[in-house]
């Protein structure tokens, strides 16, 4: 379970989601906010958020209906933010220490997913702990300096660049990097073999490792 110092909120945002083990597990103890569409997943889940933010262009008539008694905290459809964006701030303001954005991969909107990897990556390097999640997928913003994810063995993982990396290495895997110098747009770190938990090093640029933990096909 969290404390009120290391406060979790997890974002239902609109992408797919799968309730694996491995996602309940994580989201266990955790504060909830619904972004517009995102809402279904809380039936999903078995949870009621304590707010409901957006415009509510993606949400049906009866789903307003049914949460109801759910605050909401509308905002107009030509707005400046996404209705993910706004969720991460509503989730900031009560004091969140830890996110999660449930829903924050996958879905109809590739725009919005990727936006979703971006806005991530930005939060990760000013400091915030976040996540994304569709269940079967999981993201993690790497910004430099070194991180450890904790991924079952034999687990499928890549590693994406969104700049110019220097000095990257990758420690527990079958496919080891040492102080690695990635171009920007090199494919070099996708498709990797976590053999437990993995440990990345980053000296300069930013990346993303996207994981699929229940993907064992390069076992």
């Amino acid at each position: 379970m969290t404390n009120a110092a290391d406060q979790l909120f997890v974002l239902l945002l609109g992408g797919t989601l799968e309730p694996t083990p491995r996602f309940k597990a994580a989201i266990d103890g955790a504060r909830f906010i619904a972004a517009d569409g995102g809402m279904r997943h809380a039936t999903t889940l078995g949870i009621t958020p304590e707010a409901w933010v957006g415009d509510f262009d993606s949400t049906t008539p009866q789903e307003l209906a049914a949460w109801s008694h759910v605050p909401r905290e509308p905002y107009p459809t030509a707005k400046n933010a996404t209705d993910g964006e706004i969720a991460v701030s509503a989730a900031l303001a009560r004091g969140a220490q830890r996110l999660i954005l449930a829903g924050g991969l996958g879905g109809e909107r590739s725009d919005h997913a990727l936006m979703h990897l971006l806005h991530a990556a930005a939060l990760k390097a000013d400091g915030c702990d976040i996540m994304l999640s569709s269940g079967l997928e999981e993201a993690w913003p790497l910004p430099p300096g070194r991180t450890t994810i904790e991924l079952p063995e034999n687990s499928l993982f890549s590693i994406l660049g969104l700049t110019a990396l220097s000095g990257l290495s990758i420690e527990n895997v079958r496919y080891p990097l040492n102080a690695f110098d990635l171009p920007f747009g090199s494919s070099r770190t996708v498709s990797n073999v976590a053999l437990g938990a993995v440990t990345l090093t980053l000296d300069a640029g930013l990346a993303v490792l996207l994981a699929r933990p229940y993907d064992l096909s390069g076992a």
